[in-house]
This record gives C-alpha cells, sequence and structure tokens, in this order.
C-alpha cells in the first residue's frame, strides 16, 4: 500500500520499498527495526501498550525516519551511509525528548524554551530532508512555501499579508501540540493507515493478488479486448485492500501490460489503460487510499457516511474505463483470450474462498458503525488467524477434522465480540506455539514476520508524507491563509458556480503533482473545500469533488506518476502514456460535477429511501448513458467507425446530460435518441452493403 511502491528511473523517486532489505548486517538491523515497529504500532492499536496520543504520534515519526535514511543511503559510499545513520539518529532523538518531556511540554505550552526550539528544528529539518529523498522535491518545495509564508507573510501586500509569528513561536505550532507535523494526518497514519498496510502486506502474502487476477481472467479474459479488461477489473479488486495507485501499476501491471500489448494493443494505451485502473482503486472502498479515515476524521462523521458518497462514483468510474477499453478492442478488432488458456473464476473462489473472510469481517465492523482502528485490527488479526490456521489444516489426517478445526477457530475469533481482540489474540499465539514445530509452520511463522518487516517498509512514503504535510494544516490554523484563497472562489461563485468548480479542479491537479495521495487531499481540502461549502456544495461532497481531482492529477501531464510507473513496463513515454490515460480517465472528470449538481449520485439526499431512490436511479441512468456516450466521442466507434459530425452529436448529447440547466437533461436525452438512431442507420447499411458486395 506504498503510495510509491516502486518508481521508474524517470520519475526522480528513490523508493526504498521497491526492494528487498538486503542480506547484509546493516540489512538485518533494518529488518528488525522494522518487525519492532509493527509490533509498536500493533501494540498501540489494540491497548495493550497505553501511550499519550503525542507520544505514538512522535514515535511513529520517529520509527519513519529511522527506517528511510538508512534505506535511502543503502547501496551508497560510507560518507552517505554515516550522514544516513546520524539524521536517522536525530529523528529518533526527537520522538525520545517528545516522550520524556511530554508533561513539562505541556505545562510551557506557549511558552517555549530555547531546547523546545533547538529540537523543534531538528524534527521539521529532518522531515523535509526526509520526504525530499524520498519521494522527491515537489511535496518539500510545497510544504516549504508554506512554511515560508508562516515567517515571512507579513511583508506581502493585502490581502495576502497576515499579522507576523514570531520563529519560536512559528517552530512550537509546526513541532509541537495536534497542528503541526504531529497533527490529524500524522495520528490517521499512526493509528488506522499503518494498520490497513499491515493488513494489505499480510493479505498479499496468503495469496489475494493471484485470487483477484484469477478472478478477473475468468470473468472478462475471454471478452472482446479481454486483456485490457482483466486490467481494469484486477485493479479494482486490488484497490480493495491497496488504494495506492502507483502500488496497484507496479504489481497488476507487471502482468496485465505485458498481456495487453501480446494481444494487439498499442503500449501506449497499454500503461494507460493500468494506470487509469490502479488510480480508481483509491476511489474504491473500503480502503480508499486510506483517505476515507483522513475525511471521517477531519469532517467528524461516520466512516460509512464517507464509503455511502463514494460507492456510485467509485463504479461509475470503472464503468467508464471498461467501456474505454471495450470500444477501443471493438475498434481495432482486438479477441478476447482462449478460454481454454484462462482460469475458472468459479474454481479460484472455491478453492480460496476463505481469503475473502477477513475483507468481508473489515467491510462488516467499519460499515456497522465500529472505529477503523478496532475494524483494522480485527481484521488484521483474522487475517494473521487464516494463514497460520491454513498452515495447520494442512497437515490434518481428514476433512471431518480440518472442517472441525475451522468451525472450531471460528467460534474463538468470533467471540472478540463479546471479550475483546485478546481472546483472537491469544488463538494467534496458540497457533504460533503449534506451527513452530512442524517444518511448514515454522515457514508460515517466518513469512508473517517477514510481513511485519514489508509492511512496515510500504508504510514509509505515506507516513513522512502524512507528517510534512502538517506544516501545510499549521499554516492554515496559525495564519488563516485558506480564507484568501477560498474569498477569491467564493467572490467568483457568486456569478458563476461552473467557474468556481473549474477553478478548484485546475487548482487541485496542479497541486496533486507529484505527491501522492493523502498529503494531495489535505493540501487541497485545506485550501479549496470550504471554499466551496460556502457556495451551497453538501460538505462531504465538496471534500470528494476535491479527492476526485486530486487523484486524477496522478494522470494528467506533465507529471502522471501512475504513468511514469507505467513507462518501464510498457516500454513506453510516461507524457504519451498520459495521454491516453486522460482519454480513458475522461468519465472520472465529470462525475464530481455531476454529484455538485445533483447530490444523489453520493447518496447525499436526505429523507427515506422510498422517497429518493427515483432520484438516486435517474441520476445513475443519465450518467451511465452520459459516460457512454463520452466514450464514443474519444474513441469513434460504437459497431463501426463515427464520421467526425457524430463525435461532435455524441459529445453535445453527453455535454448536455451533465449540465444542470433547466432543459438540458431534455435536450440531451433527444439527441441521445438521435445519435442511436444515427449510429444503427449507418450499422445497417454497412451490413447491406457487406451483403451485397459478397
Amino acid at each position: 500500500m506504498s503510495e510509491h511502491s516502486q518508481a521508474s528511473p524517470s520519475s526522480g523517486f528513490h523508493d526504498p520499498t521497491a526492494e528487498a532489505f538486503p542480506a547484509t548486517l546493516e540489512g538485518r538491523l533494518l529488518f528488525w527495526i522494522a518487525v519492532v515497529f509493527s509490533m509498536f504500532q500493533i501494540a498501540t492499536a489494540a491497548h495493550w501498550l497505553d501511550l499519550p496520543s503525542q507520544v505514538v504520534r512522535a514515535c511513529h515519526v520517529g520509527f519513519l525516519l529511522l527506517l528511510t535514511y538508512p534505506l535511502v543511503a543503502m547501496g551508497k559510499g560510507a560518507v552517505w551511509k554515516t550522514v544516513a545513520w546520524l539524521l536517522a539518529l536525530a529523528a529518533v532523538s526527537v520522538a525520545v525528548y517528545q516522550w520524556w518531556e511530554y508533561r513539562d511540554l505541556l505545562l510551557r505550552a506557549g511558552d517555549a524554551s530555547q531546547l523546545d526550539v533547538v529540537m523543534g528544528v531538528v524534527a521539521m529539518g529532518t522531515i523535509f530532508v526526509a520526504t525530499w529523498v524520498l519521494m522527491g522535491p515537489a511535496l518539500p518545495v510545497i510544504c516549504g512555501f508554506f512554511l515560508a509564508y508562516c515567517l515571512f507573510g507579513q511583508y506581502l501586500p493585502d490581502p495576502l499579508n497576515h499579522r507576523g509569528y514570531d520563529f519560536a513561536q512559528v517552530v512550537e505550532h509546526m513541532a509541537y501540540g495536534t497542528e503541526g507535523i504531529y497533527g490529524v494526518p500524522t495520528y490517521v497514519s499512526s493509528s488506522y493507515i499503518f494498520l490497513f498496510i499491515l493488513f494489505g502486506s499480510f493479505l498479499e502474502k496468503a495469496g489475494m493478488i493471484k485470487l483477484f487476477t484469477d478472478v478477473a481472467l475468468g470473468l472478462v479474459g475471454h471478452a472482446q479486448g479481454g486483456a485490457a479488461k482483466v486490467a481494469v477489473v484486477s485493479s479494482a479488486l486490488m484497490g480493495t485492500i491497496s488504494g495506492s495507485g502507483v502500488a496497484n501499476v507496479v504489481t497488476t501491471g507487471q502482468f496485465t501490460i505485458p498481456l495487453m500489448k501480446r494481444f494487439g494493443y498499442r503500449a501506449a494505451f497499454a500503461g494507460g489503460v493500468e494506470a487509469t485502473a490502479s488510480m480508481g482503486g483509491q476511489l474504491m472502498p473500503p480502503v480508499m487510499g486510506a483517505v476515507a479515515f483522513i475525511m471521517a476524521e477531519t469532517l467528524g462523521v461516520e466512516y460509512a457516511e464517507i464509503v455511502q458518497a463514494a460507492i456510485i462514483p467509485a463504479i461509475l468510474y470503472y464503468f467508464g474505463a471498461f467501456w474505454m477499453v471495450h470500444l477501443e478492442a471493438g475498434k481495432h478488432g482486438l479477441v478476447g483470450l482462449k478460454k481454454s488458456e484462462l482460469p475458472s473464476a468459479w474454481l479460484a473462489i472455491k478453492t480460496q474462498w476463505f481469503l475473502i473472510i477477513p475483507l468481508a469481517a473489515l467491510v462488516w465492523l467499519l460499515v456497522g458503525g465500529y472505529t477503523p482502528l478496532f475494524a483494522g485490527t480485527v481484521g488484521l488479526a483474522f487475517t494473521v488467524v487464516l494463514i497460520l490456521g491454513a498452515s495447520i489444516a494442512i497437515g490434518l489426517p481428514s476433512m471431518a477434522i480440518r472442517v472441525l478445526f475451522w468451525i472450531g477457530l471460528g467460534v474463538v475469533c468470533a467471540a472478540f465480540l463479546k471479550f475483546g481482540t485478546g481472546i483472537v489474540a491469544a488463538a494467534i499465539i496458540a497457533l504460533i506455539a503449534v506451527n513452530a514445530f512442524s517444518k511448514g509452520g515454522r515457514e508460515t511463522v517466518l513469512a508473517c514476520r517477514d510481513s511485519l518487516a514489508e509492511g512496515a517498509k510500504s508504510a514509509l512514503p505515506v507516513g513522512v508524507a502524512c507528517a510534512i504535510v502538517g506544516v501545510i494544516i499549521g499554516t492554515v490554523t496559525l495564519t488563516g491563509a485558506a480564507n484568501t484563497f477560498g474569498q477569491f472562489v467564493v467572490s467568483v461563485g457568486q456569478n458563476s458556480l461552473i467557474l468556481s468548480l473549474v477553478l478548484t479542479m485546475v487548482t487541485c491537479i496542479i497541486l496533486g503533482m507529484g505527491i501522492p495521495t493523502i498529503p494531495n487531499y489535505i493540501i487541497t481540502s485545506s485550501i479549496a473545500g470550504p471554499a466551496l461549502e460556502q457556495l451551497g456544495v453538501p460538505l462531504i461532497i465538496s471534500h470528494m469533488f476535491v479527492f476526485y481531482f486530486g487523484i486524477l492529477a496522478d494522470l494528467t501531464p506533465p507529471v502522471a506518476l501512475a504513468c511514469f510507473a507505467a513507462a518501464p513496463i510498457a516500454k513506453e513515454r510516461g507524457l504519451n502514456i498520459s495521454i491516453e490515460a486522460v482519454k480513458i480517465a475522461a468519465a472520472g472528470f465529470v462525475i464530481p460535477y455531476m454529484a455538485v449538481y445533483d447530490p444523489a449520485l453520493m447518496l447525499q439526499v436526505k429523507g427515506d429511501w422510498h422517497q429518493y431512490l427515483p432520484g438516486v436511479a435517474y441520476m445513475v441512468f443519465k450518467s451511465v448513458l452520459a459516460i457512454a456516450l463520452w466514450g464514443v466521442s474519444v474513441i469513434g466507434y460504437l459497431g463501426v467507425r463515427l464520421p467526425f459530425w457524430m463525435r461532435l452529436l455524441s459529445t453535445a448529447a453527453a455535454f448536455l446530460l451533465i449540465a444542470a440547466i433547466p432543459a438540458t437533461d431534455e435536450i440531451g436525452f433527444a439527441l441521445s435518441a438521435l445519435f442511436a438512431v444515427l449510429v444503427w442507420r449507418i450499422q445497417k447499411t454497412n451490413a447491406l452493403s457487406g451483403v451485397q458486395s459478397a
């Protein structure tokens, strides 16, 4: 689930999560630090280790930087390694200082000592440097501008200026308390996000990726353009546990992109399909790139409300991508794979159905009102039980005994609802003890240990990003900087809401270039979200609007992170892939606008279900029709190749269905009917011509 689990050389990122821990003394040390990091996070999440939230956040950041610096310097010279370890130890000293001085820091809040200021500078400096070496310059430069605004904003002309703040005050605000680098994003990273990264790591180790791929191949591999449809379906499924666009590209893309090329898709289009489908994983519940948890925490609403708003747009996004690859395949006559070469989706589910249990339990707990922290802890525990239990079950002498074993284990796990997570922990300890006495069991235990290390390593980019964007939140809370942008957007919106939305979209895409999903959402929602709310856009929809376009920023030129991640796999220029991805994701650019003008698309309509269900059904139907027309206009094919003027007609019909001006729906439906009749006549004429020529 790392945001940049691998990077192409052209992307400018060095990502330590892309490679295994080296088999050296230093590598083994870092491996065990990663294991301890994961155990620390599990212990605090399950409340086996009760520490103040501020201390947990400081230790979380300390562990992140302790791993990041040496891993980045791995393979470099002795000087680089020495500097890396010094920076790592400096970051750890900040965490130790926060823990040791916790009570005293609370008592002298607002009157920082000289040592407090020094340690605060060390905290910010180590985070900025770690982000730069780990993720490139984009994010630290943007955060640096915000920090500079805190320090020197009083010299700017009105209305951009503020009253001015002392250096010590800025450092204290950013490096201590809950408004800066230890703010809400770090809190969510240290509690929810880390657990879900571990959850995904264990599920991958259990074979979930193979299950998703087999199901996708079995369902759509034989259809027209089946190779590309497999990419869409597998990435959608992968998104339910990962939610990281770039991580999805480099996992599923290693299989789907060469497969698409082998069956006739252009390299740029194949990369674009994978990038588009992978980025959509961040819209797909339950994980949603971990942004769902930050959004729920920021808005003060239940997690279920965020999922409710996200589910229909996510399905529409994937429908749009699926439709585009279907049309492209038809246009170029690309057939599917032979059924004899494909796995059976039913057989894959039948033989590996148990892998779905932890994911189903996670969704049930989240939707059922349990906190993400509790749900993530239980979901992770169930996954570990599943892996360890499967190792034991294989060695049991008969099917009847295996069934009884699984029933008994299931009853023990279900008892957590009455007795808490302690009983599941006891079951895990017992399973580890039993596995320790068999050869295959010992290998399973070691695999679980490795998953702890891999999960901690995968958390580095997301966790470091969450820490540094606290600078932006701190700037907004200290100076009120978001008001200036908000007032401008509101003044534009008084004359035209659509102009305000376009301005917000452009801002989100620009700010989102080269920045992972979570900091992207935090930046854009802090700046643009309040402005849209003042214009009458419902709160959740305004945040979903900026979240949507922050994600699409990873597909748009010139940065297009997901596309550049796909470039070395597709053996094509990242810019060419980006152009194709924007075409394929065309539907994604219109869905947020439709939701703003009619909240029913995000199920934000109050009243009983039977009262607003017809409105929701109407919006979904209209959206599907608009997306279908939009895809036809972009690809230029619907059973037959379409002339340019018909593509313009399709575009006009789609645009009118998207707009929410009186009578546009009626005109849009009329143009859609006209377009359908014209296509039918062209198809009929071509068919007759073919018969006559034959």
